[in-house]
């Protein structure tokens, strides 16, 4: 039977759970055993599609589509089972699936009610996972115990243990010991409320994994451990991490908490762990050979969660060319300050990532004209793209006030357009072209020597592409289109040949990267910023 490991957060959100329930799949896999992740989310969206990213952060796209919480990226970074639209799951998604059952007349006339009618949902969404495959499915249950909108998660995952057998099913409790530096003391009551809460419910957490920023004594661990009704050895220190989000994988390990879990769901490892290579990424981490320094210039810049894969991705591509990267985060609004656009030109490479609106859109093309001009390094994603593609058809291609018809519905000449099947759309979630779609690169491009491929499949999330009436110009003032789709109808990647590094994909490269697999395009857009870091430091 397939074992299932629940994970819940306890005091303060932002903890980490994420990371710790993709650190943790990560171990497991390392033993040899398959696992699947999944998250359910409290909140009302039936996803997260339609949030501000001040709101949620990056909305993470899958292969098949789905829009889902930035957690999953975490789970595709570190660990290799497939995810799809049943890996996330909101209250949202949840009450519509009960309600259209309602509809159809399937409760046979029953009166509908949280118990049992959605907690049964809910333990329907997470079976969704039980691939005949799976030895184990990790489900992060998000929010915090003790907010409203999570208890009928939270009751469902308590009733999961009694379907399935509690050898089949254990709980992890992350928590935060918080140190209070005027009393130089770490203090375990928050966590043993939390941990009261959970039993309240019917739930003993089986570990506890405690964040802190301070080592836990011994005395303290049998403290948490005699109030919150368990062993000390399962009581799991986390402390924060002093280089990078890549220690917490080790520091579990260090601490036997897979060995634990092996044991007390009585799974046999295949093979003994080989984490070489999260060891000689903390070391390209460590003792960095050079330092590269990348604007990232966007209209969420302030709110780092908002192009949380994009820095991931830098920074793998960083430990790929032993780099440290040092990012500069600016706002796309203030490239009209003549100091903001000395500071860009200052820095190895500018990075124009997506979004929608046309708020910064013009400090954006700003930002893509100093690049072009002064040889700098640039990486344009999506919206990225077709930013590059307005700013070279104003002032390569003499094409005066082109534009996006996103930001101007009478620009005479709309080089980027809406997509033909988007016109009719009227509702906003889950409508844009989205998930994997297939790419054929041009035989001389960067792109394709760096992919080291000439097709390709990348993830997609948008309205708005490339206008093909425009191709045949922009091309005659020398920009390359170097990826297509298949039919060759859509306009993929754009590439200036002669420049050092000018290459700007449609799509979202930034959803396929891992520390131990860098993408292609990130690796390339690096190496050639520690390039022309060598050069600036010559001149």
């Amino acid at each position: 039977m397939t074992k299932h490991i629940f994970i819940t957060g306890g005091v303060v959100s932002s903890l980490g759970k994420g990371l710790t329930s993709a650190s943790l799949g990560m171990l497991l896999e390392s033993h040899g055993l398959s696992v699947r992740m999944q998250k359910l989310d409290p909140y009302l969206n039936v996803d997260p599609g339609t949030m501000s990213p001040y709101q949620h952060g990056e909305v993470y796209v899958l292969d098949d589509g789905s829009e889902t919480d930035l957690d999953l990226g975490h789970y595709e970074r570190f660990t290799n089972g497939p995810l799809t639209k049943n890996s996330s799951w909101t209250t949202g998604r949840i009450y519509l699936n009960v309600i259209e059952r309602e509809r159809r007349g399937e409760y046979q006339g029953k009166t509908v009610q949280v118990v049992p009618h959605v907690t049964n949902e809910i333990k329907r969404a997470i079976r969704s996972l039980n691939a005949d495959d799976a030895d184990v499915v990790i489900t992060e249950i998000g929010g915090t115990v003790g907010d409203i909108e999570g208890q009928p998660f939270l009751e469902a995952i308590r009733q999961f243990s009694l379907d399935v057998g509690k050898e089949n099913c254990i709980y992890i409790h992350l928590t935060l010991i918080p140190f209070l530096k005027a009393a130089k003391e770490l203090k375990t009551k928050p966590t043993q409320h939390s941990v009261g809460q959970l039993r309240e419910i019917g739930i003993q957490p089986d570990f506890l994994v405690c964040r802190t920023e301070q080592p836990i004594s011994r005395d303290e661990i049998e403290k948490i451990a005699l109030f919150c009704n368990m062993p000390g050895t399962n009581v799991i220190e986390e402390r924060d991490c002093e280089i990078s989000i890549y220690e917490v994988p080790i520091s579990l390990a260090d601490h036997g908490l897979d060995r634990l879990i092996l044991e007390r769901l009585h799974l046999k490892a295949k093979s003994e762990p080989d984490l070489s290579q999260w060891y000689d990424i903390l070391q390209r981490l460590k003792m960095p050979e050079r330092q590269v320094t990348i604007a990232v210039v966007g209209k969420y810049a302030t709110h780092k969660d908002a192009y949380k894969s994009i820095y991931e991705s830098l920074d793998h591509a960083g430990i790929s060319n032993r780099a440290k990267i040092r990012i500069e985060r600016i706002p796309s609004d203030a490239l009209d300050r003549k100091e903001v656009q000395e500071k860009i030109k200052a820095t190895n490479g500018i990075l124009i990532p997506g979004g929608f609106g046309e708020r910064g859109v013009e400090g954006k093309i700003n930002a893509i004209r100093i690049a072009r001009e002064n040889n700098i390094p640039f990486l344009g994603i999506c919206l990225g793209m077709q930013c590059a593609v307005i700013e070279y058809a104003r002032n390569v291609a003499g094409l005066d006030d082109a534009n996006s018809t996103e930001f101007n519905a009478e620009t005479p000449h709309p080089v980027i357009s809406l997509l033909a099947e988007q016109r009719a759309v009227k509702n906003l979630g889950g409508t844009m072209r989205l998930g994997a779609q297939p790419t054929v690169l041009a035989e001389n491009s960067h792109a394709a020597k760096w992919y080291g491929k000439r097709e390709i499949s990348e993830r997609h999330r948008h309205r708005y592409e490339f206008n093909a009436d425009y191709r045949e110009r922009l091309t005659a003032a020398g920009l390359m289109v170097a990826g297509t789709s298949p039919d060759n109808r859509l306009v993929e990647v754009v590439e200036i040949p002669q420049h050092l590094w000018f290459v700007a994909v449609q799509y979202h490269p930034e959803f396929k990267s891992q520390p131990t697999k860098p993408h292609p395009l990130f690796n390339g857009f690096i190496a050639a910023a520690a390039q022309q870091a060598v050069q600036n430091a010559i001149s």
